[in-house]
């Protein structure tokens, strides 16, 4: 959510309280990799610098970088000793990286770490603390402490050999509900007895990496003390932001200064910071922007409208999509398929793994092949060389090449990813199939064109006319390729021939906009500069247990009951009107959550039936807990009641949602609170 702060709060962090930062930090965890950009506080007006990031790209050598890959080599002990595996700021561990030491100055931890943040019910269900360093804690997210952890390059070098020793798409795994996300799960489906980490470890031990990048280069000015924003998907539920914050305060940031903000509008800030106040001069009062951010896993959908306020030009954001675990790792996916066919012409059979080095390997040659200066063979046709190491049955030592053809990649990723399509078209939702691997829950259909077009077609303005970018801002390393690019804005032509939209940033960086625009959103935000103001762009739903018969072996019906309209402002509170429901109270209860996109409609106290309602209202993680019955009169409490309900709605200046369940006809009321802050 959003809404600028007052100039009384203008040098406050989130929490209101006074900070003395001298910095801004912007963090982009991406997928594929993280950035990290910075302005000081004082005289910071310009453009965020980007900070080089010291990582290992082969053993005993180390090269600063502007991005950190987000890979993680979890390694034999035995690799320990054969090389010399010290950062710059870690010069007595052989771990590999400052993350796995206990040292605090090597991940700006300190005392400060224990100070709790603003809780949340998810701290309920994860045993989420501030700071939390116990054995339990810890020994939750890795299966084997003594492994040889490398992040960075060199991990990304070694996905390609040894890709079930080589995490990758970690943030992905952080919206996956159907798995324990603390527990040591990756790298998927690895053999047994091999080491492995939580998604929240490994997420862990990127941010502690550039925590202790951040901490070796301003000595003077440690992250824990510093305004740090950190970007997520838009599409990112309560759960998964919950886990990305415990990740991050993990690796030493300091929970009471963090800030998430999404990535669509992040991307929309590199832009505000690299036009200054000239922005006016390119929007006009109506413009509506698509913010289309294609990352390594997920493809985010924002807009965003210029409208006019006592005089002056301001930017709201309308409506961001829904979760889509689709993008550029759905690509090199699909090069890799057509890579292992390419070898069976060969005469060459890929096991499992080698079809996993293909993955890793098609990232690099995605970027070649649709970039325009593909190498050429001589042959009149541009190809990439791809090898298989010898791992197969019909290879003993050694490896075999395929020279990958350039318009056959083209083809693969335009007509698969960007075909061109009516805006009427929607994804295909289901598979079709009974069954399927465990894994990461992507997308059906890999059409993002087909995505965008739905995202479009449910978006209506106050008329309830559809709403039609005049603007759009591309973000994510697939568009580096000019071919997609060109592919895109073909696409939206064809939506919209009369007017069709145009590109507000034909020149982003679109490799560190997302980290630039982080930083300049937080100087911003404590300053009081330009922000992307906007209420909440979902609505939001708890569960009701249906009264009827008891029968068994047939859980009874949920319904779901509207208790925060898109739209519902910072500050403000509503009653929600509704009949009377039954809180039990005295022994432990589940309660159910429930966040939709698509529903504007709802108004509070609407009331759904969950079986009809087709997909549109996403459930995050459950909260179990038991809430207490006050004390009586004579100081004893009571045991299990069911106390007749209503409930009111408070969205706190913090962006925490607050619902309270009040009794009806009394004085007492109960308290239900996560973060829903958007920005």
């Amino acid at each position: 959510m959003g809404g600028d702060f007052n100039a009384s709060r203008e040098n406050a962090d989130f929490s209101g309280r006074a900070v003395s930062a001298k910095y801004v930090v912007g963090v982009d965890l991406g997928t594929s990799n993280c950035e990290l950009a910075y302005l000081p506080v004082e005289g910071g007006n310009g453009e965020p610098s980007v900070l080089e990031i010291p990582q290992f790209v082969a053993p005993s050598a180390i090269e600063r970088r502007g991005a950190l890959p987000s890979a993680l080599y979890v390694g034999p002990e035995e690799e320990r000793g054969l090389a010399d595996w010290r950062l710059p700021w870690n010069e007595t561990s052989l771990d590999g990286d400052a993350e796995t030491s206990e040292n605090d100055g090597e991940t700006g931890k300190d005392d400060k770490t224990s100070k709790s943040g603003k809780g949340g019910f998810f701290r309920k269900i994860f045993g989420i603390g501030s700071g939390d360093k116990t054995d339990a804690a810890r020994s939750s997210g890795t299966s084997n402490p003594n492994a040889l952890y490398l992040v960075g390059e060199i991990a990304l070098r070694r996905a390609a050999e040894t890709p079930e020793r080589t995490v990758v798409s970690a943030k992905s795994w952080l919206t996956h509900s159907r798995v324990d996300r603390r527990e040591p799960i990756l790298p998927w489906g690895a053999p047994d007895g091999t080491s492995r980490v939580s998604p929240v470890e490994a997420s862990r031990r990127y941010l502690a990496h550039l925590a202790a990048a951040w901490n070796d280069a301003f000595p003077d000015a440690p992250i824990f003390e510093q305004q740090v924003v950190l970007t997520v998907p838009a599409s990112f539920d309560e759960s998964a932001r919950e886990l990305t914050r415990e990740a991050a305060v993990g690796a030493g940031f300091n929970p009471e200064t963090l800030i998430f903000l999404e990535e669509p509008s992040a991307a929309a800030y590199a832009w505000l910071a690299q036009k200054g106040d000239a922005w006016r001069k390119e929007l006009a009062v109506g413009d509506v922007a698509l913010v289309c951010d294609v990352g390594g896993g997920t493809t985010d959908l924002s807009l965003i409208r210029v409208e006019e306020e006592d005089g002056d030009l301001v930017l709201n954001r309308l409506a961001v999509g829904n979760r889509l675990l689709l993008g550029g790792d759905n690509v090199d996916l699909a090069l890799a398929h057509r890579a292992a066919a390419l070898f069976a012409e060969k005469g060459t059979k890929l096991n499992p793994w080698q079809a996993g080095s293909l993955w890793r390997q098609c990232r690099d040659a995605k970027e070649t092949l649709l970039s325009e200066t593909s190498e050429d063979k001589g042959n009149g046709e541009e190809t990439y060389k791809i090898t298989a190491f010898g791992r197969s049955s019909q290879l003993v030592g050694g490896s075999v090449s395929v020279d990958f053809p350039k318009a056959e990649a083209t083809a693969i990723v335009l007509d698969g990813f960007f075909p061109i399509c009516s805006l009427d078209d929607r994804p295909r939702r289901r598979s079709g199939a009974g069954l399927r691997e465990a894994g990461l829950p992507f997308e059906a259909d890999a059409a993002i064109t087909r995505h965008v077009a739905a995202f479009l077609s449910s978006r209506t303005d106050d008329d309830g006319a559809p709403i039609r970018p005049t603007r759009y801002l591309l973000n994510g390393g697939v568009f580096k390729s000019k071919a997609i690019a060109e592919r895109f804005e073909e696409q939206l032509r064809a939506w919209f021939p009369d007017a069709p939209p145009t590109n507000l940033n034909p020149d982003a960086d679109l490799d560190r906009a997302v980290a630039r625009g982080a930083a300049f959103y937080g100087l911003a935000k404590r300053l009081g500069g330009i922000r992307i103001r906007g209420a909440s762009a979902r609505s939001y739903y708890i569960g009701i247990e249906s009264a009827g018969l008891a029968i068994p072996g047939v859980p009874r019906p949920m319904k779901a009951l509207c208790v925060a309209p898109v739209g519902m402002e910072e500050g403000t509170e509503l009653a929600v009107p509704s009949d009377e429901f039954e809180l039990v109270v005295g022994e432990p209860a589940v309660f159910r959550f429930f966040g939709s996109t698509t529903r504007p409609q709802d108004r509070p106290g609407t009331l759904l039936d969950l079986v009809e309602d087709d997909g549109e209202l996403l459930e995050t993680d459950p909260i179990e807990t038991a809430l207490e019955a006050p004390e009586s009169e004579n100081g004893a409490v009571g045991g299990v009641e069911y106390v007749a309900t209503r409930f009111r709605t408070v969205v706190t200046e913090l962006g925490a949602l607050e619902i309270w369940c009040e009794e009806v006809g009394g004085p007492r009321r109960w308290k239900l609170e996560f973060s829903v802050r958007e920005d």
